[in-house]
């Protein structure tokens, strides 16, 4: 099978599937490049209200397929930032489901999520100090934010693993499951993003990233959705709400 990203949409919940099993899902400069164009669709898709990526089979991505970034010189490592940074800035909640390896572009991507659910036995490591690579500026910087500047030191100049156990100690993960059971926790909690507002979701995905300046925007927004009347109205009647922002 040629190494591709597969995408879906269910119930509100799109999937991206990092596909390319002969080499433990490692993305290819194609897969890189794919990516944003990925996001960007699903984003305007206005059906789509949370998204899950994942690997193929039991693996979630073994990091940049090596073969494919033999050219010296700096594009192919701003391919991988382009879809970090793309993935980052999805406007919807995104969820990394993670077994098997993620390690280096795999961690680099599970970190641009805004949760990572790993099942048991899942292994992690950034390892460009195995490769002479500098680890750009940006994805250190998220990194940090996420684990810490001792831990992601660790990581960076080691190039070590980490088990699950280590990974949920450190913040990396936020949820760890048994062997067989990650999938139904991810559907199950996936289906509890798409039921919450969607306009709480996307300003505090923007506040908790640092975002300073938009607090007008935001009250022009829920004041104009009717999201709060809702919320308040299926509290009070005992009902689930029917949230309208952004469908």
């Amino acid at each position: 099978m040629e190494p591709q990203l597969k995408d879906s949409v269910t119930d509100g919940i799109a999937t991206v599937v990092i596909a390319n099993p002969a080499k433990r899902n490692a993305m290819s400069a194609a897969m890189w490049r794919a990516l944003p164009g990925v996001l960007d669709r699903l984003a305007a898709d206005r059906a789509v209200r949370a998204l899950v990526l994942t690997g193929e089979g039991d693996t979630f991505c073994a990091g940049a397929d090596i073969s494919t970034l033999r050219e010296p010189g700096d594009e192919q490592q701003s391919l991988a930032v382009r879809a970090e940074e793309a993935l980052a800035a999805f406007p919807k909640p995104t969820l990394a489901a993670v077994r098997g390896f993620c390690v280096g572009g795999g961690s680099q991507l599970a970190a641009a999520c805004d949760l990572r659910f790993a099942e048991e036995g899942a292994r992690f490591g950034i390892t460009p100090s195995k490769l002479g690579i500098v680890y750009p500026s940006s994805s250190t910087r998220r990194l940090t934010a996420l684990v810490g500047p001792s831990t992601a030191k660790y990581l960076l100049f080691s190039g070590e693993l980490m088990d699950t156990g280590r990974a949920l100690r450190t913040g990396f993960v936020d949820e760890v499951h048994p062997a067989g059971e990650l999938d139904k926790r991810v559907a199950e909690f996936a289906r509890v993003l798409v039921s919450r507002s969607l306009l709480t979701q996307a300003a505090a995905k923007e506040f908790a990233d640092g975002r300073a300046d938009r607090d007008a925007h935001w009250s022009e927004q829920a004041r104009g959705s009717g999201d709060t009347a809702e919320g308040v109205a299926a509290f009070l009647e005992r009902r689930a709400p029917r949230f309208t922002y952004g469908v």
